[in-house]
């Protein structure tokens, strides 16, 4: 797989079933669920990807919280190394990451992977729902893998600090994006923060406008139209974007990557890390 293309970025089901035994390509399990975080593991033991291993997006795809740095800070890259490692992953190996949710969390683990400076990473389009409805090849075995020799490189994505996003609040030039539900930007509902609102100035692109309703992802063209209707002139350096807790923006950065729009920033402590000071500003409505 190439590094330019933007089909590079998605495996379909009968791309990764000829290659479940390449050595090569590592299959990544990111299943999850905010409101139940057992939910993934439980969800893999009882069947998954053969040879998949399993990432735990509380654990191994984030890193220590203080109560000020958000819900899923980012974990130590020398931490996410040695989970590579383990995962029998190397420089030329090719990760796919899938969930059960569209790429509601595997994305985190996509830009993870490019933070770390790995450009071969992929999400497998339509997710666990469509292998298991298109090839039935379900396994309950728990992988043993020979331990890898990943190195880290420069990240290739832009990460911005809270700092950085105060910063920018009264800039006309710069465009913060929540990929939250309408209700959570507005203020109207929170389940999971202990504050609603938003981040001041912050536009709504939901990350689940990037799907079809089967759960595969939009043409690289549709999401293009969507994204320069809501960018106009913009360009993706002037993009940064957050969620609740820095997993689901990885989302809309993935979507914009793939719609030929590369370059656009996380917020990685997002809005759980933006209220932990009450000295920042919220708006609703």
């Amino acid at each position: 797989m190439g590094d330019a293309e933007s089909s590079d970025m998605l495996v379909q089901v009968e791309q990764l079933r000829s290659h479940l035994h390449d050595p090569r390509w590592c299959v990544v399990d990111v299943r999850h669920d905010l409101f139940d975080i057992e939910a993934g593991i439980r969800a893999y033991r009882e069947g998954h990807i053969p040879g998949a291993v399993f990432a735990d997006i509380e654990t191994q795809l984030s890193g220590a919280k203080t109560g000020r740095n958000g819900r899923h800070p980012l974990p130590r890259r020398d931490d996410l190394i040695e989970t590579f490692r383990d995962w029998g992953i190397n420089n030329d190996t090719q990760i796919v990451a899938y969930d059960a949710q569209g790429g509601q969390f595997a994305s985190r683990l996509w830009w993870l992977a490019r933070w770390l400076g790995h450009r071969h990473v992929a999400l497998l389009d339509g997710g666990w729902a469509k292998w298991s409805s298109d090839t039935q090849q379900i396994s309950r075995e728990i992988p043993t893998k020979t331990r890898g020799h990943f190195t880290a490189s420069d990240s290739i994505v832009p990460l911005v600090s809270a700092e950085e996003v105060s910063q920018h609040l009264d800039d006309p030039n710069y465009t913060l994006l929540d990929a939250r539900t309408p209700e959570r930007y507005r203020g109207e509902q929170e389940p999971i923060d202990p504050v609603a609102g938003r981040i001041p100035g912050a536009r709504n692109r939901p990350w689940q406008q990037n799907l079809n309703s089967e759960q595969t992802f939009k043409s690289p063209s549709a999401l293009r139209a969507e994204f320069d209707a809501l960018l106009g002139a913009r360009n993706p350096g002037q993009v940064t974007h957050q969620c609740g807790s820095g997993v689901t923006a990885c989302h809309n950065v993935f979507a914009m990557e793939l719609a030929g729009l590369p370059g656009s920033a996380l917020y990685g402590g997002s809005w759980s890390e933006w209220i932990a000071d009450p000295k920042r500003p919220i708006a609703t409505g």
